[in-house]
């Protein structure tokens, strides 16, 4: 995809906007702004020109077990992934976690590389809900299992530092496809990311 990123147009924009709240960009603590920002948007937005799928890795085979029948694994989960993006609305980040779920069809990827398909998608300017379900199609594209769920919660800047100010909210968006949308299903998936494995 390529480098998405001019860091000399960002520059002159943010010069601008400080000249636009009545600010000056010259003056001591704002004149290296312009370039602080162009280098944050280069890590925020770094996702842009970036492939989840191939964040994901190569599918590895469960194999076999020692007695030579396939090897299974009913649901993996991988919960409590740390993620940061920013909101596509008013450009203020939103910071949250991740729990994701998938029943394999006979292949899995690395643990770690699920954390990294998350930062590439979460390194674009987004909407809660549309990243929950851009991870559930990287997964179904890298894998086809068998079912998938993700689950979100994040603090959104807009709500929390602007219009309402509800410092303390969070919004929860949840993708449940295949067997994982099946209501039994979907809810054993939730309980062990809630940590209650022996519910």
């Amino acid at each position: 995809m390529g480098d998405a990123i001019d860091r000399p147009r960002i520059e002159a924009a943010v010069r601008e906007l400080l000249l636009a709240i009545g600010e000056d960009p010259e003056r001591p603590g704002l004149e290296r702004t312009p370039e602080r920002v162009a280098e944050s948007f280069g890590e925020l937005f770094a996702g842009l020109a970036a492939d989840p799928v191939a964040a994901l890795g190569e599918p590895v085979p469960l194999g076999t077990t020692d007695a030579g029948g396939a090897t299974t694994s009913d649901t993996v989960i991988v919960r409590d992934l740390a993620f940061r993006s920013v909101c596509e609305h008013h450009l203020l980040p939103f910071l949250g976690t991740a729990h994701v779920a998938y029943v394999p069809d006979g292949r899995v990827v690395g643990l770690g590389r699920i954390p990294a398909a998350i930062d590439v998608l979460a390194a674009r300017p987004q909407l809660q809900e549309r990243l929950a379900d851009e991870i559930a199609d990287a997964l179904e594209a890298a894998l086809a299992p068998r079912g998938v769920l993700v689950v979100l919660e994040a603090a959104h800047g807009c709500v929390t530092s602007r219009g309402a100010r509800q410092s303390q909210s969070s919004t929860v968006t949840v993708v449940a496809r295949g067997l994982l949308a099946e209501p039994a299903r979907r809810a054993e998936a939730i309980t062990l990311i809630g940590g209650r494995a022996d519910a």
